[in-house]
């Protein structure tokens, strides 16, 4: 009898959920790193065509709410200076300059049993560094680089759209409050092949004045841009290499001012004249660029 009581209570002790077998934590932590033949924002190239090593780490709860750390070496800030003929000139920024980090956090999750989902957070983009004595842009004194940006998504399956709207300073423009970019995306598995198509349009809006000018920041620096890019999961090919891809990409742009985007040799115009690029090379150029990725 007491045999039978005790083999009872044990079968019901290991029968029992979430004793005997570890519970499936509800936190997650992941990271990512890859090597870059260019840095690419929003049609852009921030690194003057150079190579970019870029990394970050991502924490997630299972409710949705989620934080994470990014970060990329760049070169604009420290060549981006003023609005004005063609000329070799010291950077927006004299010390630093080469770093951008981004600090994010949201809430993302599906939207009831659909195959709908929905992102919304906050994002912070730091460029460490010192803005050049004297440096002005309009009649007020360059700001430094770093933005802060809400933003909100939704997602069906492949594709997606994102709203992303800027406070205060913007990218090194002051007063350039508002600004907004709207991006269209879609990420397209083909099959079993362990390829993935990538597409992507984006529109970039400045909508007020440079400070103390009649020149419109819209005018200036508003434009639009595409992506194609391929990207394939090298785990297809070895276990081993489960969780690294390599990929390439094409990006452009369209209505991209010379003024606000081009070398110091090109040509524009805006509301108050013919002006030139303020950049040792034309940003908003056409580019290819190629990239291996590990995820862990």
């Amino acid at each position: 009898m007491r045999r039978t009581v005790l083999t009872t209570a044990v079968c019901s002790i290991l029968l029992t959920p979430g004793i005997g077998a570890a519970e499936e934590s509800p936190h997650s932590l992941s990271a990512n790193v890859g090597l870059y033949s260019q840095y690419i924002f929003r049609g852009l190239t921030q690194t003057n065509e150079e190579p970019a090593l870029q990394g970050g780490f991502d924490y997630a709860h299972s409710s949705g709410f989620y934080l994470g750390l990014w970060g990329s070496n760049l070169s604009w800030p420290k060549e981006n200076f003023t609005i004005g003929p063609p000329k070799a000139v010291s950077g927006q920024y004299s010390e630093g300059g080469s770093l951008e980090v981004d600090f994010y956090g949201g809430i993302r999750g599906p939207i009831g049993s659909s195959d709908f989902t929905y992102d919304a957070g906050l994002l912070y983009y730091w460029y460490p560094g010192t803005v050049t004595p004297g440096c002005t842009i309009g009649t007020a004194s360059c700001p430094e680089a770093d933005t802060f940006e809400a933003y909100g998504a939704l997602g069906w399956k492949w594709f997606s759209v994102k709203y992303s709207y800027s406070f205060g300073d913007t990218f090194g423009w002051p007063g350039a409050d508002g600004t907004w970019y709207l991006d269209f995306g879609a990420s397209i598995p083909l099959g079993e092949t362990g390829l993935t198509l990538g597409l992507h349009y984006g529109i970039q809006d400045y909508s007020v004045k440079i400070p103390g000018t009649s020149v419109s920041y819209d005018d200036l620096l508003s434009y639009n841009d595409w992506r194609l890019s391929l990207a394939y999961d090298l785990g297809k090919v070895s276990k081993t290499l489960a969780g690294v891809e390599i990929g390439a990409m094409y990006t452009d742009t369209s209505g991209a001012n010379d003024c606000g985007y081009g070398s110091y040799k090109d040509a524009d115009n805006i509301s108050t004249g013919a002006c030139f690029g303020p950049y040792p090379k034309n940003i908003a150029d056409g580019q290819f660029t190629a990239w291996i990725k590990k995820s862990f």
